[in-house]
């Protein structure tokens, strides 16, 4: 594993120093979570995709403590906010605050200004301040009193969310869920996972103390700049396009959904697809990177129709019924 304070190759926007740092987060968030592979995966191909990520689990199996690893490991600015039912939207995006000394009024940046916003237990909060991140999602920008202000790059909304039927819950509308890149599910541990997990709480880990666990900074900027300009350049043959087009149609065709995937979430398909096989080593995407993909990507993005539902189908099952079905490119 590269040292960042005396290995500099890894900052030179070098591609392969940079897939070799965003490799190396694993096993430094691995020192803090255990188990939790295909949600750091996620988190990266998030980075990579200028995307945002929506983590779901009971409370308990450390959806926090994740996004809290994630951020040591990278050497950029970072902000919390936890989302409670009296939480306004100028406590996210910040507002203009009157200074007597000069009798004008100045904008108070919020937590919003950063590049790492951990957004804990969004669905706690009501839908007015849900709402008062979607300017900031998908425009990259915060707008007060008429003024557009810009936010810093990269920016990255991961916010975390206790499953709907939890009480005290408000769902998230579609037009936020489609702002998401991808909807992460963390699981209950395995036996092994939990005994590993009891164990370090036993030798003396603090969730609360993550330097005190080892965790130090491994990638930064310029990685992610060099990455995404590596991933922008994988190859997508025409039958891929064709394949990812495919899937989503189905999706629309589906009798136990009310609302399919959009062309935007076809689109955000396609561009996980290129950061996963860009993530493995190859520079063009396979059907496989496609299907690795297709659950979290595009589970969030469709609707079941209430009697599907009450009959136990899930997106998950829906999307993984149109995998099976779709014809794959040779």
């Amino acid at each position: 594993m590269m040292d960042p304070t005396t290995d500099n190759a890894a900052h030179t926007g070098d591609p392969a120093a940079a897939r070799a740092s965003l490799e190396s987060l694993r096993a430094e968030i691995a020192k803090a979570v255990v188990g939790q592979d295909p949600a750091v995966t996620g988190l990266v191909v998030a980075l990579l995709c200028r995307g945002h990520v929506l983590l779901e689990g009971v409370p308990g199996v450390a959806k926090t403590l994740l996004v809290r690893a994630l951020a040591a490991t990278l050497e950029l600015d970072t902000k919390r906010v936890q989302f409670t039912p009296d939480l306004m939207p100028s406590d996210v995006t910040g507002s203009l605050v009157y200074d007597a000394r000069t009798s004008e009024f100045s904008f108070q940046p919020g937590p919003v200004f950063t590049n790492l916003l951990l957004a804990d237990e969004i669905n706690r909060t009501p839908p007015k301040t849900q709402a008062s991140l979607l300017e900031a999602m998908e425009e990259r920008q915060v707008t007060v009193d008429g003024t557009p202000r810009p936010l810093p790059d990269p920016f990255l909304v991961a916010a975390t969310q206790n499953p709907v039927e939890y009480e005290g819950t408000y769902p998230l509308p579609e037009a936020q869920l489609d702002r998401f890149l991808l909807k992460l599910t963390i699981p209950l541990p395995s036996r092994q996972d939990e005994i590993d997990v009891l164990t370090r709480h036993a030798s003396g880990f603090d969730p609360r103390d993550l330097g005190a666990a080892g965790l130090r900074p491994v990638a930064n900027a310029a990685d992610l700049e060099a990455a995404r300009r590596a991933v922008a350049g994988t190859t997508v043959s025409p039958e891929i396009t064709a394949y990812v087009v495919d899937l989503c149609r189905a999706t629309r065709e589906s009798p136990s959904l009310t609302l399919g995937v959009s062309p935007r979430g076809a689109t955000a398909l396609l561009a996980t697809a290129r950061a996963w096989a860009w993530l493995t080593g190859r520079d063009y995407v396979t059907p496989d990177d496609v299907k690795a993909l297709a659950l979290p990507t595009l589970r969030h993005r469709v609707q079941l129709r209430p009697e599907a539902e009450m009959e136990g189908v899930t997106a998950d099952s829906v999307i993984n019924a149109v995998l099976a079905h779709v014809p794959v490119p040779r």
